[in-house]
């Protein structure tokens, strides 16, 4: 029986490996190993993903926890490392774009392991991005890549890697929602925190370049509570932003803001239940952006760029700064419940049959 790691560091991670995981428990042929590298070592951005997935306990939990990018990815490394020199997996799968990503393609690559990697070929080209540079380097020495659209596989194919190491194989964050959808839909997580669905909008912020600082986390925070005058706002608070709400001085300002609803970060099921009953998604978020694409929801992204194209040119998601997203916010509301750049359309492969999909080539490529 060949033996298969599955990589998870952070919040997307976790809804990436779990359909996978699902699929691969019951084949006869692959014993599916969940890695947990401890990157997001908070019990609220982790284990509730695993709980709310039908995620097993970890086989191995790396303990990396937090510190700079360059002390994180190295204690990933350095634990990962020890684990395949133990024991050697026939098969390394990582997915996205986070430090646990490409610390464990690194050290397994140098044990001259196979590695897979899921999401591959998602590019911003913006190298200002930690997650540009992991994508660039996990992509540069994996073996197969499992693409989620066709932007992906032109910016492989690019970049001079081998067509026939590339696959796609369609969005696995889609497939998370499938299968967790009648949950979600049974939730009613708006009428829990009194919400009224239909009626609200739905904000997420945490990279750096929208909270690390005191400018910009003050820009951030006056654009939610200009926006919060015309629509209430959910805002699950990653900790990383609320945090930095309270260094920076801005726990009055937050608290004065009736219209927002705060929010502890949520488990997969009662997020996506919120999201799902809002009129507008304001967020930093990759995943969301996806998630709004395929439910049809109009999703302002407080970026400069994206690494996921479709979801614009399908028509829910707009890229605006900071400063203007309260205006774009307005006329988003004046006709809420309508795409925000076009007619909505669903990528080819976000079907909820991409882990199907990524099994069969799996086990080609383990030759079983």
């Amino acid at each position: 029986m060949k033996s298969v790691h599955l990589i998870a560091g952070a919040r997307p991670n976790f809804m990436k490996i779990a359909p996978l995981w699902h699929a691969l428990k019951d084949q006869s042929w692959c014993s599916p190993i969940l890695v947990h590298t401890g990157q997001h070592y908070d019990a609220a951005m982790s284990d509730a993903f695993f709980t709310d997935l039908g995620l097993p306990k970890p086989h191995y939990h790396l303990g990396a926890g937090s510190g700079s990018h360059a002390k994180q990815t190295a204690a990933v490394m350095v634990a990962y490392e020890e684990l395949c020199e133990q024991k050697p997996p026939d098969n390394v799968v990582v997915v996205g774009d986070v430090n646990s990503t490409m610390a464990c393609s690194i050290a397994a690559k140098k044990l001259v392991l196979p590695v897979s990697h899921l999401e591959a070929g998602l590019r911003s080209f913006d190298r200002t991005m930690p997650e540009e540079i992991n994508r660039l380097l996990t992509d540069a020495i994996a073996d197969l890549l499992w693409t989620p659209s066709p932007d992906a596989d032109e910016n492989l194919l690019r970049e001079g890697v081998a067509p026939e190491k590339i696959e796609r194989v369609g969005n696995i964050m889609i497939d998370s929602l499938v299968m967790m959808r009648p949950r979600i839909e049974q939730t009613e997580s708006a009428r829990a925190h009194g919400l009224t669905p239909g009626g609200y909008g739905v904000v997420t912020l945490h990279r750096p370049v929208n909270v690390d600082t005191r400018e910009a986390l003050g820009v951030a925070l006056s654009a939610i509570v200009e926006i919060s005058r015309l629509v209430p706002l959910a805002f699950p608070m990653h900790p990383r932003t609320r945090a930095r709400v309270t260094e920076f001085g801005f726990d009055e300002m937050v608290a004065k803001a009736t219209n927002i609803k705060l929010l502890p970060p949520l488990g997969y099921v009662e997020f996506m239940s919120l999201l799902m009953d809002s009129v507008v998604a304001i967020t930093d978020s990759g995943g969301v952006q996806e998630e709004t694409c395929y439910l049809g929801i109009p999703c302002l992204t407080v970026r400069e760029s994206t690494e996921r194209p479709i979801t614009i040119t399908s028509g829910t998601n707009r890229l605006v700064k900071m400063a203007e997203v309260a205006k774009v916010a307005a006329g988003v509301l004046g006709k809420s419940g309508t795409s925000t750049t076009g007619t909505k359309t669903v990528p080819e492969y976000w079907d909820g049959k991409t882990a199907e999909r990524v099994v069969a080539s799996l086990r080609r490529t383990l030759g079983v």
